[in-house]
Order: C-alpha cells, then structure tokens, then sequence
C-alpha cells in the first residue's frame, strides 16, 4: 500500500502531555495534578517529582478524584484530573455533571489510554463511549488531539482558558502531522489535505490513517480532502458545510462507537445545513472485542486500505 508515513517515527502523545504539563508547572505554581494510582499510565512521576506537593493521588477512587479536582479548582488552582479515560468518564459521569459542567469549575479532565488503546485488556477498558457522554453535557469542550504537537498546544491552551474541558489521550504511538509551533483553537478544524472528490474527517489516532486512506484514493485519482477535527464540542461547522458543499459526501473515522461521537456530531451540521451522502466509521454500537488495538481498528473497517473502499462506495453513492 501506499504509505506517506513509511519510516516516520512513532511517538505517545501522554509524553507531550507530561512534558508541557511540567514546563507550565514551574512558571505557574496554581497547576497541580489530580490522578486516581495512575501516576505510571499517566506518565506523571517527572510531575511528582518535580512538584511532590502539587500532585494528589486519590488511589482508585474517580468519584472522589473529580470532586477534588473542583474543589481545588474552587480555591484558584488549575486542577489537570488524570485517569484512564473509561473509569474517569465512566465512574465518574455524575460528578463530572454536577461538579464540573454544571458547577462551571475550571476542572481540566484528561483521559487517558482512550479509545480501544488498551487492547489486550478487553471491553471494560474499552474507552469508545467517552465522545458521546461528555459531549452530551454543556459546558465542557471535547478535544481528541492527532499527534503530539497537537496534544502539547491542547495543552498549553487548557492552562490558559479558564473553564472546564475534556482531553482525549491515546496511548498509541503515532506520526507527526502538525508542526511544533502549531496553536491550538478550540472549535477549529485543521485542513491537512485539499481535496474537492469526498471530504474525510478524523481526530486522534485516526487521523494519520485518513491520510493514508487519502494517498490510496489518490492512485485512482479520487481528490479526498482531510480535516483533523480535533475539536468535537464545540465543532467546526463552517469547516463541515464547505466541505459538504465543496466535495459532496463526507466520511468520518472514530475510535469510538457510531452512535454520539464525532461521526454523529458532524451528521447533526450536515443533516441540518447542508444535507449530502455520509458514511460513519467505527465500532458499530457493539462491545469492541479483545485484541490489540491497532488490530481492533483494522477489524472494524478503519485500516487505511477499508477507509479507502468505505470512500469509494461513498463516491458511487455521491453519483
């Protein structure tokens, strides 16, 4: 297959995270970091050292560890809650509701190993609900960065906004595709490819392979567009309507269950301003088996090669 990636080095966006975290930590002494025994997955030890005061481990307690979160919030810190993302979201719904969303509280939640990152481990800890569940709640921007540039300007922007928000994180090594200096603004998608055949769209460790979706349309001379849309609420509906009108479908690639998540959040502009032919990948409202995870994304259609035959078919429904 055609590869634009070949030989590029993989990196985890949870080391750009940790280190931006720490950079900011030792100009602002307000940044502290909440996590529930996940200093090692979160990779937060060079945090705790660095800050032993300023980090706060709850043990495996989510419920109490957002409350916490707040409650330094409450007291003018800048709170970054840490946990793996189907136990922070999952555990912890009503707190990150009453807490956070509707307590307006300036709580930087951080999921952790989303996705299907934790492959091996099996369903429950199976992170493809978290989209759906916290972009339901107003309040909180949803942010699934692509690379780690990306993660570390998602990062520096959370310091510096005041309000609440949910990061995406994945475990999984993945290429550079926005430069260092990029800037991350909430609400605004990245056009990373033009394309004026079908328009996809994808955020996190999906995006990369959109774009090799992307090369492998290119060899049958199907001109796709890429956007990285990395933010889910709020969305980048001019984004969405200039590539429905431009190119006439759009096909979107999550590592989350079809139902609430990105695919859905851009079928609601669509639908709703400029209707044309759509076609959603990801796990298709199933419990997401056991296998590793990027094993898991080819099984449900997300390999570059499937996407590139879901655009296809997309493109003959297009007429």
């Amino acid at each position: 297959m055609i590869n634009p990636f070949e030989g590029a080095k993989l990196h985890d966006c949870r080391d750009a995270f940790t280190s931006v975290l720490e950079a900011l930590g030792s100009k602002n002494t307000d940044i502290v970091a909440v996590c529930n025994d996940s200093v090692g997955s979160s990779k937060l030890g060079g945090f705790r050292d660095k800050f032993p005061e300023r980090l706060i481990n709850v043990g495996i307690a989510e419920q109490n560890m957002v409350g916490v979160g707040a409650g330094l919030a409450n007291g003018g810190k800048i709170p970054f809650v840490c946990a793996a993302s189907p136990f922070l979201t999952g555990r912890a719904l009503e707190q990150i509701k009453a807490d956070v969303a509707y307590s307006e509280t300036n709580v930087k939640l951080v999921g952790i190993s989303s996705g299907m990152a934790y492959g091996e481990l099996g369903p429950t800890h199976h992170s493809i609900e978290d989209f759906a569940w916290i972009r339901a709640l107003p309040n909180v921007p949803v942010v699934a960065p692509a690379d780690r540039n990306e993660t570390a300007a998602v990062i520096k922007w959370a310091a510096a906004t005041t309000g609440g928000c949910f990061l995406r994180l994945s475990r999984v090594g993945v290429p550079d595709l926005l430069p260092e200096e990029h800037v991350f603004e909430l609400g605004k998608a990245n056009l990373l490819r033009e394309g004026n055949d079908l328009t996809l769209i994808a955020n996190g460790v999906l995006t990369h392979r959109a774009l090799m979706a992307a090369a492998l349309l290119e060899k049958d001379g199907i001109n796709a567009r890429v956007l990285n849309m990395a933010s889910v609420r709020p969305i980048d509906e001019t984004a969405i309507v200039s590539a429905a009108k431009d190119t006439g479908a759009i096909l979107t690639c999550e590592e989350h269950t079809t139902f609430g998540g990105l695919g859905s959040a851009v079928a609601e502009v669509v639908v709703d301003q400029a209707p044309v032919p759509m076609t959603r990948l990801g796990v298709p409202g199933v419990f997401a088996h056991t296998a590793s995870a990027n094993t898991l994304l080819d099984d449900y259609g997300m390999s570059p090669e499937a996407m590139a035959e879901s655009a296809r078919a997309l493109i003959e429904r297009k007429g």
